[in-house]
This record gives C-alpha cells, structure tokens and sequence, in this order.
C-alpha cells in the first residue's frame, strides 16, 4: 500500500502518505487506495478521529511526474475520467463524518495543498511551504478549487491560483488554510493537545456538527437554513447524547463519554 495505516486505543486513526522518495506525490493507485482507507474508516464505529499527514519531507507534492506523463497522452474523456477520481478523493475527505486534522509535515503543493482544504483542522510545520502551482505548469488548480475557494474565499484563491506562487506558514494561517503552526520538536505534543480537545466532543454531536456545516453552506443563507437549522436542534436535544450532555451541565459532571 501507499499509505500507512495507524489505530490507537482513544479511536484516532493516522493516516499517513507513504511514497516519501517521490514527496508522496499523487498518482492513480494512492487515490483509489485512499479512497478505500476514508469509505472503510467511515464505516468504523471505533474511529473517532483521523490524523491525515506524510512520511518524509514532504506532506503532498501534488501530481506524480509519471502519473503526469501518462495524463498528457490520455484523450479528453480519460482525463475527465481520470480527475474524477482525484474529485472522488476529496469529496470523500470532505464529507468525512468525523473530525480530520492535518498535520503538514513538509511542502504542500497543487493537489496537495488542495488536500488541507478538505481537512477540518490543519496544523502546519512553521517551515512548511505551500502552493497552488498549477498555473506554472500551464494548469489550474480546478478539482480542487471548490473546497480550497470555499476555505479561503474568492480573493485569496484569486492571489494564489493566478499567480502561483508559493507562501509559507504565516500566510497559510492568514488566510485560513492553517488552523496552527508549530515547531518540528513540538509539533506532536501539540497535535496530542488538539486531538484531546477534539475527542472532549460527543461522537454523534460532532458528525452532526460537520453536517449542520455543510448543509448551511449548500442552501447559502440563514433563511434557507432555518427549517433544517431548527429541526435538527430539536432532533439532537431529544437524543440521548443531547439529553447526556445537557444533564451534566446542569449537574455539574462530566459526561458519559469522556
């Protein structure tokens, strides 16, 4: 497999790129193979959160120059067939039902930075370097540019798509790529706090949370969202975990899933 697969005994799953000798760049086979890995975590009652990050240097280097090489010579339809893959992965990623955190290792490029986009939470190496470079291989970022424009708006997608260039960990945070930056020596003790904060949720509330999101930002204002907005409260004060969670807050304990 391309990828490397870790479980641990709070419900965390790591996921991590394995093609460190090629900057665990894209091609066909690590798509579908993570397609796999996010459809069957999913599935997993036992996955709470999934850690998505990359061996080596790199976190994502976009394209494989081979998988290039095979795509400059495919028709119109293998290439539409062959991005829709690529889309297939991030959608998955996307409407992932639990918590996805980032954590980006190293360089993250094209495809890869597009991956952050799909993410929930992204914590950044403050030496990383990140770019949307399709432009200077005569490309766009386009199967990517729905999740990364609806992460950081039209303006920023507008610097960073037509120009291509690459910024660091500052500017990622800055326009809202990057949750946090932090440091190669203290990066995991950082991601150990974050995860904590993350799993202090109720497991159903926080799929319904990633829902409740979703479904605002597809129907586009809060009048479109209302009917949706207040049934689903009403559904989830009536659920045993609403009613758990409200119990210990008014019996000053903590709840039974902690």
């Amino acid at each position: 497999m391309l990828y490397k697969l870790q479980k641990d005994h709070r419900g965390v799953a790591t996921v991590t790129l394995n093609r460190p000798e090629l900057h665990n760049a894209f091609n066909d086979e690590l798509i579908l193979e993570l397609i796999s890995c996010f459809n069957q975590l999913d599935i997993d009652d036992s996955i709470r959160l999934v850690v998505l990050t990359g061996e080596g240097k790199s976190f994502c280097a976009g394209a494989d120059l081979n998988w290039m090489k095979r795509m400059k010579n495919y028709s119109f339809e293998e290439n539409v067939k062959d991005s829709q893959q690529l889309a297939q992965l991030f959608s998955v990623i996307n409407r992932f039902a639990k918590p996805v955190i980032a954590k980006v290792n190293g360089s993250a490029l094209g495809g890869g930075a597009g991956l952050l986009a799909c993410c929930d939470y992204v914590i950044a190496l403050d030496t990383v370097s990140i770019g949307f470079t399709e432009v200077r291989l005569g490309l766009v970022p386009a199967v990517i540019s729905p999740f990364v424009i609806a992460k950081i708006g039209e303006s920023h997608a507008r610097a960073s798509f037509i120009s291509g260039s690459r910024f660091n960990a500052q500017k990622a945070l800055a326009i809202g790529l990057v949750h946090q930056i932090s440091s190669f020596d203290k990066v995991d003790e950082d991601l150990d706090v974050l995860i904590n904060e993350f799993l202090l949720a109720a497991p159903s509330a926080t799929k319904f949370a990633k829902k409740l999101i979703a479904t605002v930002v597809e129907k586009k204002s809060p009048e479109n969202a209302r009917q949706f907005t207040c049934e689903l409260i009403a559904q989830l004060r009536n659920s045993s975990e609403g009613q758990e969670g409200m119990n210990s807050l008014l019996e000053k304990r903590k709840a039974n899933w902690l």
